[in-house]
C-alpha cells in the first residue's frame, strides 16, 4: 500500500474517531483486512442520514411517528445490549443504526423545511 493511500485511510479513521464512535474492532466491519472508520451501528446511522437527505431532496419525508419509531428501534437494540440482555450482531447494529439515522435526519429535514 502506498504511503499516500495509507495516509488517506488513517485520516478517514481519525475522522471516525473524532465523530464519537468507539471503533471497537469486534463491533466493526472489515474490508480487505482494514477496519471501517466507524462501527457497524455508526455505519448504519451514516447510511440512514444520507438516505434521509436524498429523500428530502426529492421532497419525500417520513411522518413524525414513523421517524420516532425508527429512533426507538435503534434505541431498543442499544439498550438490550447495554444492560446485557442480548448481545447485538454487527448486521443488526447496521440495520438498527440505519433506522436511527433515517429517523433522526427525517426529523431534522422536516424541521429545516418548516424553518426555511
Amino acid at each position: 500500500m502506498s504511503k499516500l493511500w495509507k495516509s488517506v485511510l488513517d485520516t478517514i479513521y481519525e475522522i471516525g474517531n473524532n465523530s464519537g464512535c468507539h471503533q471497537m474492532p469486534e463491533r466493526s466491519f472489515f474490508y480487505k483486512g482494514r477496519q471501517f472508520p466507524v462501527c457497524a451501528r455508526c455505519t448504519g446511522v451514516s447510511i440512514g442520514q444520507t438516505t434521509a437527505i436524498i429523500l428530502a431532496l426529492f421532497k419525500r419525508f417520513l411522518s413524525f411517528p414513523i421517524a420516532v419509531l425508527l429512533l426507538v428501534i435503534m434505541g431498543f437494540d442499544w439498550v438490550i445490549q447495554a444492560i446485557h440482555i442480548k448481545e447485538s450482531t454487527n448486521f443488526r447494529r447496521l440495520i438498527t443504526g440505519f433506522c436511527g439515522g433515517l429517523g433522526l435526519f427525517s426529523i431534522y429535514m422536516k424541521i429545516l423545511r418548516k424553518v426555511g
